[in-house]
């Protein structure tokens, strides 16, 4: 099996010992972002809608280096220091997302990176 690591400038860079995604013979695992702005690496500022939409950026930079786009996932995983706002998550996934929608879970955690609110992982198939 062949793994290659997918990098771009477009979203944050990677913080620690991890790759933005890599790519397994097709299949890309792309690693979780938070709403970090690619250019100075701090939490974007608004309200729940405005992270989960840079989650997607993010995310969308990162499918884009991989040679696909969100239209590729087929599971993603959404963490959520508050479930109140799943409602949001769901309103911003439907206009970022067309049926049929990749497989989801979303679980509350304790806490994130730099305090943010969302992370969201996701797994494409090119």
């Amino acid at each position: 099996m062949s793994r290659i690591p997918i990098a771009t400038d477009k979203a944050p860079a990677a913080i620690g010992t991890y790759s933005q995604a890599i790519d397994a013979d097709g299949t890309v695992y792309l690693s979780g972002q938070i709403p970090l702005l690619p250019g100075t690496m701090e939490l974007v500022e608004g309200d729940t809608s405005r992270q989960v939409q840079q989650v997607f950026d993010n995310l969308a930079a990162v499918a884009a280096a991989a040679g696909g786009s969100l239209d590729h996932a087929v599971k993603l995983t959404v963490y959520l220091t508050d479930l109140a706002d799943f409602g949001v998550v769901n309103e911003v996934m439907a206009s970022r997302f067309s049926p049929p929608y990749p497989a989801r879970a979303a679980v509350q955690v304790a806490a994130l990176p730099k305090g943010a609110s969302v992370e969201i992982d996701a797994i494409l198939r090119l």
